[in-house]
């Protein structure tokens, strides 16, 4: 102020201006100091805030890097003195009206901000650093999923039930020896009875035979011819096919799996690489192959009373078995004609299982079997409600209990699987 006084006495001069009207001008310069000191102090807020964005608009103006710099000396120094809700909403939209103002990134910073993001992303957890939780995560859903299908009755556990009569007095009517029916799906035991027992197995050795004839792939259209080493001499049993008779594979395997023919089994048997003994040597590898650890074969007819099984080895048969579909559509057949030529124009065979007799569709596999060591038996591969089920009898004493067994163990099926 004192420089001003000066300036301004020495543009009045003493010589030409009078002494009271330079004190004027000194007391007039100093009113106006004062009183634009007492202004800038006491300016209202809604004037600073004006032009405070005079100065941001202004500043967006400027080069990007310094309008960079001082916009975030801006927000920082802001947010600290704001405490409030509407406050931080203040500084929030003042920061969107400054971006939506910035010019595009330089390539530097576009760098910059590449980088900070790979080191958040390095620092994040990712699912294969830790399997320990990974695999924590799996098993608790899951947990969840089991406990949903607990109380959901399509995810029910798989049984007979009571109320659908299967109870201990209903079970003592099945005549059969040993008796075991598994769930293909989900190898759910649902019935046995002396499923260990080792026994005869009959004409029920006919589906091995099968499946070894099948795995050598052998034209099936070919003629087999029936010779007197065909003859059955383990029982003496007859056969209407004689000695002389040709059918071609098809008719063999047809008529061995539906009618259990044993004079068909018996030339496919010997019609391999090696003769017979060779095929019964596959009969057993193929056994081993499968997990029928109590199983052997002597034969392929099954009238030797050496074949012998248990009923839980011949349900991995039936499992094995069903891959075939000429197994399951011949097994399946309610009649076939054969023309064996010579003295018998033709033979006419039906099923020798009651139930594919009577029209029970829902068999998909089956084959009986019968002499007096090993009684009445049966195997079956059953479609309850779309669901495979393998039944086994075995060792039934009368000529229809086997079949009587089947049917009883069917209804509780349909009933329990709904």
């Amino acid at each position: 102020m004192s420089y001003c006084c000066r300036r301004l006495l020495s543009v009045f001069p003493a010589s030409r201006f009078p002494v009271w009207l330079r004190c004027i001008a000194v007391f007039g310069l100093l009113w106006l100091n004062v009183g634009g000191s007492f202004g800038a102090v006491h300016e209202p807020a809604s004037a600073r805030q004006s032009s405070a964005r005079f100065v941001r608009v202004s500043r967006h103006v400027a080069p990007a890097a310094k309008r960079t710099s001082k916009a975030k000396a801006h927000s920082s120094g802001h947010a600290k003195k704001t405490t409030t809700g509407k406050a931080r909403r203040r500084v929030a939209h003042k920061r969107k009206l400054q971006t939506s103002f910035e010019r595009p990134m330089h390539v530097s910073q576009l760098k910059t901000k590449h980088r900070r993001q790979m080191a958040r992303n390095a620092r994040e957890p990712r699912a294969g650093r830790r399997p320990a939780n990974a695999a924590a995560q799996r098993h608790a859903r899951t947990v969840t999923a089991a406990r949903a299908n607990a109380h959901s009755p399509a995810h029910a556990p798989l049984r007979l039930l009571a109320r659908c009569g299967y109870t201990p007095k209903s079970r003592a009517l099945l005549r059969a020896k040993a008796v075991y029916v598994v769930d293909e799906r989900t190898q759910t035991v649902l019935a046995e009875k002396q499923a260990e027992r080792i026994m005869p197995i009959a004409s029920v050795s006919k589906l091995m035979t099968a499946v070894v004839s099948l795995d050598t792939q052998h034209a099936l259209n070919a003629p087999l011819d029936v010779t007197d080493q065909d003859r059955d001499y383990d029982k003496f049993t007859g056969s209407r096919l004689s000695v002389g008779s040709r059918l071609s594979r098809h008719d063999m395997l047809h008529i061995a799996l539906m009618s259990s023919e044993n004079r068909a089994a018996a030339a496919l048997s010997r019609d391999y690489a090696g003769g017979r003994p060779s095929f019964v040597a596959a009969m057993n590898a193929k056994a081993r192959v499968l997990g029928m650890r109590n199983t052997s074969f002597v034969n392929g007819t099954g009238l030797s009373p050496a074949n012998v099984s248990t009923a839980r080895d011949l349900s991995r048969l039936v499992a094995a078995a069903s891959r075939y579909p000429l197994i399951r559509a011949y097994s399946t057949d309610r009649a076939q004609v054969v023309r064996p030529g010579g003295r018998h124009a033709q033979l006419s065979y039906v099923n020798s299982n009651a139930l594919v007799r009577g029209g029970d569709r829902s068999i998909v596999l089956q084959k009986t079997g019968f002499i007096n060591e090993a009684g009445h038996c049966v195997v079956v591969r059953m479609m309850v409600h779309g669901r495979p089920v393998d039944i086994v009898v075995l060792g039934a004493p009368g000529p229809h209990d086997h079949i009587a067994d089947v049917a009883r163990i069917s209804r509780w099926l349909r009933c329990s699987l709904r």
